[in-house]
């Protein structure tokens, strides 16, 4: 037989799964709220109020502030708090701690790679340097390859030139071709005058 009650499993709790939800109706919800301040106002009438209810009403003050932050300004919450002039406090001990979250936008602007080669110094990681090397070397293979002074442009440029007069033999052979057709064409218009 096991252990903790008849639900088995441990700690003896009762699963009320499959089981159907209990909800609260509201007339009964607030019968009950109904019920609380009669007994308030009994206690008040008595002379009996615990520390219960205060922490309660602070709680409600608290939640009543908060309340009217949310709402709009208007001209009786104006006159209520005072002058505007007056900053709110700080809460809690945020203002007094100087926070260096790199995930929070603002304050100091971060600096790229590239940008810290040039005002870096020699105060540069193993890695920093290597990927500013590889930067300036792509740079300058670029620069040669436009003035075509790499064997990949040197390449590239004879390639072109193959291609170009292959294209200009075939536009010759085709011109030829055509003037060959159009003599012909005429050749035979002549002949079929004369007969």
């Amino acid at each position: 037989m096991p252990r903790g009650g008849g639900a088995g499993g441990r700690g003896g709790k009762k699963s009320h799964k499959g089981q159907r939800r209990h909800f609260t109706d509201e007339d009964e919800l607030r019968e009950q709220a109904q019920k609380a301040e009669k007994e308030k106002a009994w206690r008040r009438q008595q002379g009996i109020e615990s520390d219960e209810e205060e922490v309660v009403e602070e709680k409600d003050g608290v939640e009543a502030a908060a309340k009217n932050r949310d709402m709009p300004p208007s001209e009786s919450s104006e006159s209520e708090t005072g002058s505007d002039d007056e900053e709110e406090k700080p809460k809690g001990v945020s203002h007094l701690i100087d926070i260096e979250n790199p995930n929070r936008a603002g304050g100091k602007s971060s600096k790229k790679v590239t940008e810290m080669g040039e005002s870096g110094g020699t105060n540069l990681s193993r890695r920093e340097r290597e990927e500013l090397e590889k930067i300036e070397a792509r740079r300058r293979y670029q620069a040669l390859h436009l003035a075509g002074k790499t064997e990949e442009a040197q390449a590239d440029l004879a390639r072109l030139a193959i291609i170009r007069k292959q294209r200009e033999e075939a536009a010759k052979k085709k011109e030829e071709e055509k003037k060959s057709k159009e003599a012909a064409l005429a050749l035979a218009s002549k002949t079929k005058g004369k007969s």
